[in-house]
């Protein structure tokens, strides 16, 4: 006797990016993250849909969330993330295609600034500043 099986319909890749993103905030809040930005990309950029940076108190502090986050990403994907940036700890990309995490020491960030860089207009200017000025 055979049993018909419902066919389920592919699972939407959007909703696993969805869910990555919120596992990715949850384990930066964990390890007590510091000023954790999450910049939407999807429809603005091509390179991912979310952007998510935050900041470490030291370069050892970086350096443990970015292994977390490393593992994290590897267990729900079964895919090892690119990884930049490991050695010094200051800045570390993690690249996890349609999901992008910065981690900073503070003062690096604050150096680079890339909210402001990837704001799109969606974040307030300081008063008095000028577009196109650095």
């Amino acid at each position: 006797m055979q049993t018909a099986h419902a066919v389920e319909p592919p699972a939407d890749p959007g909703d696993s990016i969805d869910a990555l993103h919120r596992l990715i905030l949850t384990q930066l809040d964990d390890d007590q993250a510091v000023e954790t930005v999450s910049i939407p990309l999807a429809g603005k950029s091509s390179i991912a849909d979310y952007m998510v940076v935050a900041s470490g108190r030291s370069s050892r502090q970086v350096g443990s969330m970015a292994a977390k986050l490393a593992d994290l990403i590897k267990a729900e994907t079964g895919r090892s993330p690119r990884i930049e940036g490991m050695p010094a700890a200051d800045w570390v990309l993690i690249d996890a295609g349609d999901l992008i995490v910065h981690l900073f020491r503070p003062e690096v960030r604050s150096f680079y600034n890339l909210e402001r860089m990837w704001a799109f207009g969606d974040a307030p200017r300081p008063t008095g500043e000028a577009i196109g000025t650095a």
